[in-house]
């Protein structure tokens, strides 16, 4: 509609020029909107007052230009008006909406779907947890936000890949070692002073006996120096062997799964950190080794190699970005906490040192969860095993609610998870409101078959039928889902898809309740609402879809 539009109006631009009512053939880009007020039309532009410098003429008589030479060759407008200083108003015939419904048929589940990546390659890398312990729902908003994203960039063109990065190397891996030795040794009957910066959860303990059955004593009775990294890698395995379990309960399967070790494993850090010396990047200061990237705009330089001769985890992070732009992906795209936007700067900074375009890097700040029972907060804390797991919050809200709750919200905005709320089946209830609008019109769809109503022979002109308020604002709801996918993969914000689900479940619910959709006296309507509630039925199944979300038949 908004493309025909415009050209409509360039060609009555055009014209207005070669009569010359309009001294310049320069001509605005057309920007089309939908006016607040129903009473100002269905589409408007301010063309007029965007061209009055070029054209140096008042805004309202360009407008009165653009409107006399209008040739509405597709029978889209039903009348114009001039508005305030120079807004040009359009009112849409209700048959011109009709043809979007065959379109959403014709095109399925493919409808809204664009090119606008072009099959660019790109990376996101989400969740990404340490492998120290379980996912826990602030995991569970990140993972819904890194896959819905990644199924947008998909559906807009863009060659995708999803990848885990498992930090399996330093300090933290080495705490965990520590935590599950340490438990073992209580397994035996020893007696262990465990300290705090240990991981208090009972998940160790439950780690250490699994150990202790596969292995018997042996592996507890060595020195501690010893027997740290056996017991740390066997955790870490068996951790990530629960975080991919966790994560494809919640629909998320990753096309890779990159161990930060083999960086290390492979000598690809020490050798990026030796030329980065050569190229003097890379100092000496007090100890340690210095990576300077404050010639990249961060604030400060920043340690790579500590004074005791390990490597920082920003060590490792430089390679692995490194690497993400040497396999071929022309944008790389991380998924992080908001605690970790201080990171970005030196991150960035690396990108540009290692020769790449750091506009190819993004970041996708993820706020906190605050989860809620019964209107109070439940603790989250990994190191003190006082935690929700996302395992936890599958299990009692089910993976469609959830995912759709994290995505309920922008990225950026704390968001407060209200468990038993998702478990409500009611329109309370925001991922219910939506599903069971699907579920509505397949319940409908059987009430056909079932009552042996005879709806076969659907012709266009059947659609003459819907010429009332309800009939065509549900389906400028459904002309809009287009532009909120391409918005939604052009600013990398899957809310943009949930929010329009929602309005468009609003919309179906209002026309549901004003109209009836089964009219046995009158076939050619019943044709004609059926075709518009499965055009409607198509597009919340694609949109849910994107967010990962199951689209019910019944409920």
């Amino acid at each position: 509609m908004k493309n025909l539009l415009k050209i409509t109006i360039l060609a009555a631009a055009s014209a207005a020029h070669k009569q010359g009512v309009l001294p310049s053939s320069d001509f605005s880009e057309v920007i089309l909107e939908e006016p607040k007020a129903e009473s100002h039309g269905d589409l408007s532009t301010n063309i007029a007052m965007q061209m009055a410098k070029t054209q140096r003429m008042a805004p309202r008589k360009i407008a009165e230009a653009l409107i006399e030479n209008l040739d509405d060759k597709d029978g889209l407008i039903e009348r114009t008006e001039i508005a305030g200083p120079g807004f040009i108003n359009f009112f849409i015939r209700p048959t011109a909406w009709h043809p979007i419904l065959s379109t959403i048929h014709k095109q399925d589940d493919k409808y809204g779907q664009c090119d606008i990546g072009k099959a660019t390659p790109i990376q996101i890398e989400f969740v990404s947890s340490n492998p120290t312990g379980p996912l826990h729902v602030g995991h569970g908003r990140g993972g819904a936000v890194g896959d819905s994203t990644a199924n947008i960039l998909s559906f807009c063109g863009y060659d995708v890949q999803k990848e885990y990065y498992i930090n399996d190397s330093g300090r933290q891996i080495q705490t965990l070692g520590i935590s599950v030795y340490l438990r073992g040794k209580e397994l035996l009957g020893k007696t262990v002073d465990f300290p705090e910066t240990c991981y208090q959860g009972d998940y160790i303990k439950d780690l250490a006996k699994e150990l202790l059955e596969k292995d018997g004593k042996d592996i507890f009775e060595k020195a501690e120096a010893d027997a740290i990294m056996p017991c740390a890698r066997f955790a870490a395995d068996k951790i990530i062997d629960g975080m991919r379990a966790d994560l494809e309960d919640f629909g998320i399967r990753f096309d890779r799964w990159f161990s930060e070790q083999s960086l290390y494993d492979s000598g690809k850090v020490d050798a990026d950190i030796r030329a980065f010396k050569e190229k003097g990047l890379v100092y000496e200061k007090d100890g340690a080794q210095w990576f300077a990237t404050s010639n990249y705009g961060d604030e400060k330089d920043r340690v790579v190699v500590r004074q005791n001769g390990q490597t920082t985890y920003f060590a490792s992070d430089i390679t692995y970005h490194k690497d993400k732009f040497e396999r071929g992906f022309r944008k790389v795209i991380d998924v992080w906490g908001a605690d970790h936007h201080g990171y970005i700067p030196r991150v960035k900074a690396a990108v540009e040192a290692t020769g790449y375009n750091p506009d190819q890097f993004d970041v996708l700040l993820v706020q906190l969860v605050n989860l809620l029972r019964a209107g109070k907060p439940v603790a989250m804390s990994t190191r003190s095993g006082e935690f929700v797991t996302l395992s936890d919050v599958i299990k009692e809200v089910g993976r469609d609610a959830a995912r759709f709750i994290f995505l309920s919200r922008h990225y950026d905005s704390p968001l407060d998870f209200d468990l038993d709320l998702a478990k409500k089946k009611t329109n309370d209830n925001p991922v219910y409101y939506v599903q069971y609008v699907h579920a509505r019109i397949a319940s409908i769809h059987r009430k056909v078959v079932n009552d042996g109503l005879n709806v076969s022979g659907f012709s266009p002109s059947d659609l003459l039928a819907l010429d009332t308020s309800e009939d065509i604002t549900l389906i400028k709801n459904l002309t809009r889902y287009p532009e909120a996918v391409k918005a939604a993969g052009t600013f990398m914000e899957p809310h943009r898809i949930t929010f329009y689900l929602m309005n468009l479940a609003a919309a179906f619910h209002t026309y549901y309740n004003r109209h009836r959709v089964l009219c046995e006296d009158d076939l050619p309507l019943t044709r004609a609402r059926l075709h518009l509630i499965t055009a409607v039925q198509k597009v919340i199944r694609n949109g849910l879809s994107l967010l990962g979300i199951s689209a019910p038949e019944s409920m």
